[in-house]
């Protein structure tokens, strides 16, 4: 169900140009301002030296290799240059005409190479650099967003913002904005150079433009439908593969593999015909641009050829012509394929502003207070809902001094891990207010507050890395004799070191390889390394075999010393030397006190007891 959105979103063109969002994408180029610069730079010399080739082939064939009598049958540019060469009073050598001609088109197609391989070298550089500066806005925009905005947004959706979108950037910045504008300034060059030539056979030659362009907005419009089609199918596509690799487990328990296979195949199917019908507009569109100019050319033989035979026309202004046409119809297929760059370029501009311009609804205040917490903290009547009108929490008081070990207990769904998150400040509280130390939450930094308090979870999340890196997390300044004693403290220091490198222990992704109990043991001295004020355990222990429960709660011992303890748990036995036991239901409290005074009320948490005695009795039994 999570792809769902993921898969409408997909589905957003918008418009093929809008000028805020592209404004606000050049701000990206500003940084690299230089390299744009030199690119423009290159890519308009580019167009100009492909400008060179006709005219020098028209001067060639005039001047030198059928030179013509009557100046009023060559080629503008010929006439221009038989009058500066009669200026001169050089008498023009016909060799070492054709040899300068051949040179001047070797020289210039060299040049071109070059200005070419710089251009494009320069313009790949700066879409990286723009991909670079993106992704890691993104990336730290998403540490600043809301545990409930990521609650709500689908990680494929947002991964996705990070590289198919970015990517789809830099294929603007990289090959199709200096392009567009290097092809505008070819065509009209090209344009003056034909009026230049010979305006009648200039209008000739573009006789055939209205079916070029019946042509290409049929192939716009087509091309536009086949790529949302594509997209949001390979959108499907992703979505049911992460969703079927990462259960695959469960797929295999239950020998579900032939309808898995079944309904990937009937989503591929459609992605393959999909691509098919975008095949086939291409297919149709390109052969027919080269229909349409075979037929241009076509015209200019015909016209331009009794012209020539008439005397009113060079052949080497014919041969230029034909050059010429043949060089104006491709920058005009290019700005179609272009069309398609620039219209994915803007959808994806569009999602990713819009993730940009989503504000976290969780942030420090600008007077914030800074100090390290203390230990001490206070649920003031609070109440608290995910989803509005639907609260989970009703009215909690709760006082907790410094140093005191709490536990929370109570039935499925009845709040506890709520607890911990407010504590925390991944969601603000609707009513009431959450203290640390005598002050609120919300006026607290956020690194202040959450560097001062650590947190266990049941599903313990270790990143690719080593076991050392996994335990300080990126903060150097915990150092491996620190390492080192946190893991012996809870007693992890005998399984690292029969690992083969010890501490320096390649992780896999998500700690594959190692049981859940050792991942719970990192996660406990990664814990402790950080010497938290506040020690936070939310069902630490329920994924742990008895043994290692017991090794674990040895060290729990020493480790809830001098530090304020809130400890979720449903088993009973993991919690009873606790200093105050809270039992929760239905989003309120409901008792509170020791495992012995709670037991003797006869009240919830000795009916929680005498359920959990009796299953543990008939499961020994």
């Amino acid at each position: 169900m999570a792809a769902t959105p993921s898969i409408h979103e997909e589905q957003k063109l918008g418009k093929v140009f809008d000028r805020q969002l592209f404004r606000r994408l050049l701000t990206y180029i500003g940084p690299h301002r230089r390299l744009a610069i030199g690119a423009v730079l290159l890519i308009l010399l580019s167009s100009m030296l492909q400008l060179v080739g006709p005219l020098t082939t028209a001067v060639a064939l005039d001047l030198f290799i059928r030179p013509l009598d009557g100046a009023n049958e060559m080629a503008s540019v010929s006439r221009w240059v038989a009058g500066g060469l009669d200026a001169l009073g050089i008498e023009p050598d016909r060799r070492a005409g054709v040899a300068g001609a051949g040179a001047t088109l070797a020289l210039s197609l060299m040049l071109a190479f070059f200005v070419l391989y710089a251009q494009s070298w320069l313009m790949q550089v700066m879409g990286q650099r723009v991909m670079y500066d993106l992704r890691q806005q993104i990336f730290a925009h998403l540490q600043r967003l809301s545990v409930r905005h990521l609650d709500r947004t689908p990680v494929g959706r947002l991964v996705t913002r990070a590289t198919t979108d970015v990517a789809a950037l830099n294929e603007l910045f990289a090959s199709g904005l200096v392009h567009i504008v290097g092809d505008i300034v070819l065509l009209v060059g090209i344009l003056l150079v034909l009026f230049a030539l010979d305006w009648r056979l200039a209008l000739i030659s573009f006789i055939v433009l209205p079916l070029l362009g019946t042509l290409t907005l049929w192939f716009k419009t087509r091309a536009r439908r086949s790529y949302r089609a594509v997209r949001v199918l390979i959108a499907r596509i992703n979505a049911y593969l992460q969703e079927h690799i990462g259960g695959m487990a469960i797929v295999q328990l239950f020998g579900r593999e032939t309808r898995a296979r079944d309904d990937f195949a009937a989503i591929n199917a459609e992605h393959r015909d999909a691509n098919v019908r975008s095949i086939f507009y291409y297919a149709v569109y390109f052969p027919g641009v080269e229909l349409i100019t075979s037929i241009g050319a076509g015209l200019i033989v015909w016209y331009g050829g009794g012209q020539v035979i008439q005397g009113a026309l060079s052949i080497g202004a014919l041969v230029a012509f034909l050059q010429y046409v043949q060089r104006f119809y491709q920058p005009l297929a290019d700005l179609s394929e272009k069309y398609n760059v620039l219209q994915a370029a803007m959808a994806s501009a569009e999602r990713i502003f819009e993730l940009l311009d989503t504000p976290p609804e969780i942030a420090s205040p600008p007077d914030a207070h800074g100090a390290r917490p203390r230990g001490a903290f206070t649920f003031e009547r609070v109440t608290f809902g995910y989803r509005q009108a639907e609260p989970v929490l009703h009215d909690i008081e709760l006082d907790v001094a410094a140093g005191e070990t709490i536990a929370v207990v109570g039935h499925t769904g009845a709040g506890k891990s709520t607890l911990a998150n407010l504590l925390l400040r991944f969601y603000d509280v609707d009513e009431g207010r959450v203290l640390v130390d005598g002050v609120d939450v919300r006026d607290w930094d956020l690194a202040s507050l959450r560097g001062g308090i650590a947190m266990v979870l049941q599903d313990v999340f270790l990143f690719s890395g080593t076991i050392a890196d996994n335990i300080r997390l990126g903060h150097p300044e915990i150092t491996d004799a620190q390492v080192r004693a946190a893991a012996r403290e809870v007693h992890a220091l005998p399984f690292i070191e029969r690992l083969p490198d010890g501490f320096d222990t390649r992780v896999r992704e998500r700690g594959a390889g190692l049981s859940v109990g050792q991942k719970q043991l990192i996660a406990f001295a990664r814990a402790l390394a950080f010497d938290p004020a506040i020690l936070v355990l939310d069902e630490a222990t329920a994924s742990i075999d008895t043994e290692t429960e017991q090794i674990i709660q040895s060290a729990l011992d020493r480790l809830l010393v001098g530090r304020t303890s809130l400890v979720i748990a449903h088993r009973l036995s993991t919690i009873q030397r606790a200093d105050r036991i809270v039992v929760m239901h239905s989003g309120a409290v409901r008792e509170q006190g020791t495992h012995q005074a709670l037991l003797a009320q006869g009240g919830l948490y000795h009916t929680l007891h005498q359920l959990q005695y009796a299953t543990a009795t008939a499961a020994g039994g």
